[in-house]
Order: C-alpha cells, then structure tokens, then sequence
C-alpha cells in the first residue's frame, strides 16, 4: 500500500483536512475580533457547507467525465487563492461579512469539485482498499485533534489572518502533491464521456437506484442526521460548557476523536467478510455519546462515552467508504459517491434546527438520551435490510453484483478492482431484493 504515490495522496488528504479543523476556529475568532456576532459566524459557515452540498452531485459528473487529478488540483488551487485573499482581509482589518461568505461559497464549490474524486483515486493508488481508508481516516482524525489546537495557538500568537494564511499553505501543499502524483491509467470503460451532461446525470442516479444496500443506507442515514447527529453536535457542547466549562467540553471533544483514530487502527486489520454488517454493530457503539451527556454522568463518562462512540463511528466509515469504492464500478464510482455525500449530509442541517427548539420543549438532556436510543434504532434498521448485512466484501472470491449476496452463488473470478462482474461490466440490481428499484 504505501507506494510513493499513494504517500503523496496521503499526505494531500491529511494536510487539507488538518487545514479544514483550523477553519472554524479562524472564521469564529476573525469574526467575533471584528464586532460580529454568532449569527455572522454561523452564516459565514453556512455558506461553505450549503454551496458543497448543492454542487457536489455535479462535481461528481465531471469528475466521471474529465481528469480527478486535473480536478483536485484546480480544487486545491482555487482555495489557496480564496484562502489567501481572506487572509489579506483580515491582516489589513477589512472584514466584510458578505465578503466572507463569498469566499466561504467558492470554498465550498471547490470542495464539490474536490470530493467525488477521492473516491475513484484511493482504490486506483492503492491493491488494499480497506487498508487505505484506515490509513486516511487515521490521518484525518489525528488532524481533527490537532488543527483546533494549532489554529489556538496561531490566533494567540499572531491573528485570524494568520490561521487562514496556514489554511492557505495546506492547500498549497495539497496540490504539490497531486501535481508530482503519477495516477495509474484507468480501468477499461473510463474513458472521456461522449453523453451529455444531463444523459450522465441521470445515469448516476439510475445506478444509484439500483443497489439497495447503498440507497438504503443513504435512507437510514438521512434519519441519523435528523435524530443523532443533527442535535449531538450543538446540545453536546451546550451542555458540557454550562455544566463544566470549556475546557471540560475540550476534553470529551479530544476523547472523541482519539476514539476515532483508534477506530481507524481497528478498521487496519479486520477484515470481516460482511463488511457493512461489521459495521453496523461497531455502530451501536455510538450511542455512548449522547446519552452520556444526557445522563448527566461525570466528566471522565462522558469523555470514556465519546472515545467509546468515535471507535465506533471511524470503523463504520471505512467499512462504509471501502464498501462504496469496491462494489460499484469506475466508470460511475465518482457520481455514485458524490450522491452518497449529498445524501449524507443533506438532512444534517434539518437536525441542526431542530436541536434548539426540542430542547426548549423537552430538555436538551432527554433529546440528547432519544439520540442514544435512536443510535441503537438506525444500526439495528442497517442490520435488518437483506443488502446491506449481507452485502459481500469483494475479495472473497464471489462475484461482485453490487447486491445482496443471500442466495448461494457459483464462485467466478472477479472482475478488475472496482468493477462488477459482468459481460460489459456495467451494474446489476440488487439480487434478492426483487431486481432492485431500477430496471
């Protein structure tokens, strides 16, 4: 796995992320320096988010139709600029709040460009796709407990501005490495598209339609979302801050993401034959979260809950994320996974604004308690769809159909890496599931 190119795309990863954790510390110091409020702060992220989640599926289409090289590195480049400009603003005092959010927006476009590229890039660079994903999530979550920290100290030491010039060199480092990264050619069928864009839309949503497994998680997460995540994020750090100060809420957020790493460690040598299955049981595990904090316990429970739940979640990612990246084949993989990203994070928002008015109704302790048992709920409705638990890992010697693997198959050789079995390798309906949702 660790050739000098999948280094490189490591390295690209794990200092873009590193930069993306120092963000939010920037734009909330930078902003409040400034005489804005929390509104401002939470409108200048909105920004960012809303323009990624709108674009993403197309960022997916060209991503299937042009070079995800060439792509990442406009991504990457457009950022340092946009990154760098903001910088200027805030070492020369001029912060203008509707500046901001523009430069958040092409941020976040960039990003829709950036994202469904990663998909189709790991298993090209890398033989073991489950190995990568855990080396990746590892990174990113050792860089989410380091970029909070270092953005402090640069804001300390220096400003706002500061962070964002730091922001500005990971991108910059980012693209480096994607520049002098040489990509393997592609698999056969992955050629440049000749169907128009709209033609390749609708293909991308057609082959997402055809696997229950993906769409159906997608479904489930959206529920997540609304009931877990959605309200945890916000009730979690009202609660720890008022109860116990923030440097108590900076310790159960550190727990959370050493959890994490150590779930990204996990997830480097097991290998379980039902990949989504496995994951859906380390998924229980976050329940921890949530309801530690709505319990009320201690401190260090509440920080032994958050660890607990990061492990769980990080194994369940790379589970989610090698599954995705194995099942489906190239010449689709990077819309099918910008639909994935747009799916995941599309009902976060709504859970967001829910969080505030719930607690007012019920108590933020009792929401946070209905997230634990609604966690239990989500990976229990994972387990209990046929495609999704009994979806089979792709190196076990099973042809690949991107489907329910219950009814007993002649074993075949597989196909090329990420791609389905098949005479024109081109997806199948789910087996077992009645031919899928799409014909």
């Amino acid at each position: 796995m660790w050739t000098r190119d999948f280094g490189l795309f490591f390295t690209a990863r794990a200092v873009a992320k590193l930069g993306d954790t120092m963000l939010p510390v920037a734009l909330a110091a930078g902003l409040l320096q400034h005489g804005y409020g929390a509104g401002a702060v939470g409108l200048a992220m909105a920004a960012s988010v809303a323009c990624f989640a709108g674009l993403v599926i197309f960022g997916g289409v060209f991503a299937d139709r042009f070079s995800t090289r060439l792509l990442m590195i406009g991504a990457d480049l457009v950022r340092l600029v946009s990154q760098a400009l903001a910088a200027a603003f805030f070492f020369t005092g001029h912060v203008v709040l509707w500046e901001i959010c523009v430069i958040g927006a092409v941020n976040g476009a960039a990003s829709a460009i950036f994202q469904p590229g990663v998909a189709s890039t790991v298993p090209r660079l890398a033989a073991d796709v489950q190995a990568a994903n855990g080396a990746i999530r590892v990174a990113e979550s050792a860089a989410q407990l380091a970029g909070p920290a270092l953005a402090g100290l640069l804001v300390a030491f220096s400003s706002a501005g500061g962070v964002f010039a730091a922001h500005a060199g990971t991108y910059a480092l980012s693209a480096l490495c994607l520049i002098v990264l040489r990509l393997p050619p592609a698999a056969p069928g992955t050629q440049a598209r000749t169907s128009g864009f709209r033609a390749d839309l609708v293909e991308g949503w057609r082959e997402f339609r055809a696997r229950t497994w993906l769409w159906g998680v997608i479904a489930i997460w959206c529920v997540y979302m609304i009931a877990v995540w959605g309200p945890t994020v916000p009730l979690v750090a009202t609660l720890v801050i008022q109860e116990h100060g923030p440097s108590a809420y900076g310790l159960v957020n550190s727990a959370l993401g050493a959890g994490t790493v150590v779930g990204g460690l996990i997830a480097l040598r097991l290998r379980p034959r039902y990949m989504l299955r496995a994951g859906a049981i380390a998924l229980f595990s976050f329940a921890a979260f949530p309801a530690s904090v709505g319990a009320q316990l201690g401190v260090e429970a509440m920080a032994a809950g958050a660890a607990i739940a990061g492990a769980g979640m990080s194994f369940w990612g790379v589970m989610w994320a090698t599954s995705v990246q194995t099942q489906v084949p190239p010449d689709v993989l990077n819309r099918i996974h910008a639909y994935d990203v747009a799916g995941s994070l599309a009902m976060m928002p709504v859970g967001q604004a829910l969080a505030g008015p719930a607690a007012q109704w019920v108590g933020a302790e009792r929401v946070l308690l209905f997230g634990g048992v609604m966690t239990l709920l989500v990976a229990a409705a994972l387990l209990a769809v046929p495609a999704i638990r009994g979806l089979v890992r792709v190196d076990t010697g099973l042809p690949r159909t991107g489907g329910s693997p219950a009814v007993p198959r002649e074993p075949s050789p597989p196909g090329p890496p990420g791609r389905l079995s098949g005479r024109d390798g081109r997806s199948r309906a789910d087996s077992g599931s009645g031919g899928g949702p799409a014909t």
